[in-house]
């Protein structure tokens, strides 16, 4: 056995290489063990190599947008093996810039399965490390159901491999996840089916946005089927996938994408052997300072069922540094957590839904909504258009819910989710000056209530 480790860090995505460096700058002694690859879900099979798709996908509207302003230009082609290409020699350079900072921070770098034996020790490659603390960071992974003929479908994992575009795809979910790749195929030239069980797509989110993003992202091409699953899937003797769905009809295709959910990825940790609790959806249980109920084993990210998103992970890993290897004057807050969907059009969230706001706010709400072509698009000849939103608290002014549907509504979004960190009121947004012309303006501009609630 080696000697003792103040925290051994089980997981090298953002939440756990984040917490491994910032403690092994305080001076501890830290171990990061990752059995898969440095950067976890964002940086190999998620946010990065996702956006790069997205870009892509955005290029063939471009150039139709262009001939309104006098430019004419075609899509000669598009070659999608390079596409992956460069986009796995991105990955791999973000990969080593990984490395190479975890190796400068001091922190010892084990590439293995790590498993938990006690509260205090972890198994690596059959070495056993002993350790103050252990930090669960694994993340999660796609989740699959149980259909038959599942093993001809793809998750968002896998998705990122594909060695052939596929004509025709069918995304199976409703989740911003299913949402985002269905106008990504869509965008490079896919027929592309967009299959959801439930009565609208993107639960969680405010009501008025998915409604206004499912009419939009129709507009676009994709074809939304809500109310809608999947039986079967066979493949037929040419190749092709075919469908049957759960009112009765079939569907072809090349290709079947479930984003149906992720779980937590602890299976073969050790967790139960040493009696960590986890929920009924398989989450570690984990308090405000990310202890579990077995002292000594600490959990953050996606693993703990939180927000899946890179901030939060990042954020979680900071206070939880700060928490055991600082003054311990830190605790996060979710209140305020502003996100995007990258789908066409993108959408942008902070704070409450309208739906939210009405439960902890009764009769003290106003909402405030502006609907509107954009300026571009009045030379473009596209029907897109903007939905923007902001929820006010009545009895004090408060902006507690700000969202939008729009180009660009994750850069406008994080300007805004400073100034509801900063407690804004509507009439701070009311003194303050638009930039025009923008779409961002309307934000300050918008003075008319739509509704009281």
């Amino acid at each position: 056995m080696t000697d003792v480790y103040d925290l051994v860090v089980i997981g090298a995505g953002s939440g756990g290489v984040r917490a491994g460096r910032m403690a092994a700058s305080t001076g501890a002694r830290v171990a990061i063990i990752e059995d898969l690859y440095l950067g976890g879900t964002c940086v190999n099979v998620g946010c990065v190599p996702k956006k790069l798709y997205v870009y892509a996908s955005e290029y063939a509207g471009h150039l139709k947008d262009a001939a309104g302003f006098g430019v004419d230009l075609s899509l000669e082609a598009f070659d999608w093996s390079r596409l992956v290409n460069n986009k796995t020699n991105e990955i791999n350079r973000l990969n080593s810039i990984y490395d190479n900072l975890l190796e400068s921070s001091g922190c010892d770098v084990i590439r293995g399965k790590g498993v938990v034996t006690s509260p205090e020790t972890v198994e690596v490659n059959g070495q056993s490390l002993a350790a103050r603390r252990i930090l669960i960071a694994t993340g999660g992974w796609p989740f699959m159901p149980d259909v038959p003929g599942i093993e001809f479908a793809i998750d968002s994992n896998q998705v990122f491999g594909l060695d052939q575009f596929p004509k025709r795809l069918v995304v199976v979910g409703g989740g911003y996840i299913a949402v985002e790749f269905a106008g990504i195929f869509n965008g490079l030239g896919a027929e592309t089916t967009l299959l959801y069980r439930g009565d609208q797509i993107l639960r969680g989110f405010d009501n008025e946005i998915r409604d206004y993003v499912s009419h939009e992202i129709t507009k676009t091409g994709v074809a939304v089927r809500t109310q809608t699953d999947v039986e079967s899937i066979s493949r037929k003797d040419g190749g092709e996938l075919s469908l049957l769905l759960s009112d009765g009809s079939r569907i072809e295709c090349d290709a079947v994408m479930y984003a149906t959910g992720r779980k937590p990825r602890t299976e073969g940790l050790g967790l139960e052997s040493v009696g960590v609790h986890t929920s009924e959806a398989g989450t570690v249980i984990a308090d405000d300072h990310f202890r579990t109920n077995v002292p000594g084993i600490y959990a953050l990210g996606d693993v703990i069922g939180t927000p899946a998103l890179t901030p939060v992970a990042l954020e979680q890993a900071m206070v939880f540094v700060n928490q055991q290897f600082g003054d311990d004057s830190r605790q996060m807050n979710y209140d305020i957590i502003p996100t995007a969907v990258f789908c066409q059009p993108n959408i942008g969230t902070i704070g409450l839904t309208e739906e939210e706001a009405c439960e902890r706010h009764p009769a003290d709400v106003d909402i405030y909504c502006s609907e509107f072509r954009p300026l571009k698009h009045t030379l473009s000849g596209s029907q897109e258009r903007t939905l923007m939103k902001l929820i006010v608290r009545r009895s004090d002014d408060r902006v507690i819910g700000a969202h939008m549907v729009g180009p660009d509504a994750g850069e406008i979004m994080q300007g805004l989710a400073v100034a509801m960190m900063a407690g804004a009121t509507k009439a701070h947004f009311d003194q303050t000056l638009g930039i025009h012309p923008t779409a961002a303006e309307e934000f300050v501009t918008m003075r008319s209530l739509t509704r009281s609630m």
